[in-house]
């Protein structure tokens, strides 16, 4: 089958392309910036340009660079997503109307089911830019009577690597008392679950990662895969929110996506496990 991989310079898109090719798929790979195809990614994310069959360089924030995007393909991953603000977009801008605008795109060619990746307890955080943005183009996706899937993840681990760049700086910073639980999942395991979507009838498909830690486990790793002694301090939930409103007096952007970290360390985050990979081994593959 001929895949569109959406999102493919990210953490979550280079492994699904790796994934797919392993699997025989053909593959379309949508960037922006084809360069960044060429080199690894940030948190061992691999190279993946000799592995996709075609190039379409185009921006999900213009539509009228996306013209044929989905000719001849059958099946539609997406993973995009705005992490760090350029151009003044928002999250409504590129997780939403990005996205909307691939799937105008695939409604208007033959494709057959649109893989998408929102977020796990979404119904939770609701209020928050970032996973409303999401939502939102979920219920589209929903009422565009295209069969899909909706893949939920617990958290990557290239955002959990943050913990061992804290324990580098000699000390851990935690929202609360750190004894909330997560069962974060690696690009490679969960790129697993995005393709086997592909082929399931599943319409949401919750992800996490083979081992469940807490917070404070999460960090005393960090510290032990470092020989350091553990140095950890909780930071009070309030003070975490007056924070975050004065940093949005000056950079919104950042400030919603630290709510969103914030306000998913308050839940319990542990999702049906899958994969092989553990923090153990990914935090010593960071070190080396």
């Amino acid at each position: 089958m001929n895949v569109l991989v959406a999102g493919a310079t990210g953490y979550l898109g280079r492994f699904v392309v790796q994934e797919l090719k392993r699997r025989g798929y053909w593959i379309r790979a949508l960037a922006r910036n084809p360069k960044r195809l060429v080199e690894p990614g940030p948190f061992l994310a691999p190279a993946v340009w000799d592995q996709i069959d075609d190039l379409f360089v185009g921006e999900v924030t213009q539509a009228e660079t996306l013209l044929g995007l989905c000719d001849g393909i059958e099946v539609v991953f997406s993973s995009v997503g705005l992490t760090r603000q350029k151009d003044n977009l928002t999250f409504h801008d590129v997780d939403y109307q990005g996205n909307v605008s691939i799937l105008d795109r695939a409604r208007n060619g033959l494709v057959e089911k649109f893989v998408y990746v929102s977020v796990f307890n979404a119904q939770r955080m609701a209020h928050l830019a970032i996973v409303k943005a999401h939502e939102d183009f979920v219920r589209t996706l929903q009422d565009s009577g295209l069969p899909h899937t909706i893949v939920r993840p617990t958290g990557y681990f290239s955002d959990i690597g943050e913990y061992l760049q804290m324990a580098r700086s000699g000390r851990a910073y935690l929202i609360g008392d750190g004894r909330k639980h997560l069962n974060p999942i690696h690009g490679a395991d969960l790129a697993q679950v995005c393709v086997d979507a592909i082929a399931g009838d599943d319409d949401e498909v919750p992800a996490g990662g083979p081992v469940v830690y807490s917070q404070n486990k999460i960090a005393e790793l960090a510290f032990s895969i470092l020989g350091k002694r553990p140095r950890i301090t909780g930071i009070p939930v309030w003070m975490v929110r007056t924070a975050i409103k004065a940093m949005r007096l000056f950079d919104k952007h950042a400030a919603d996506l630290f709510d969103f970290f914030a306000t998913a360390s308050q839940y319990e985050n542990v999702a049906p496990g899958y994969g092989k990979h553990t923090l153990d081994d990914y935090f010593r593959q960071l070190v080396d």
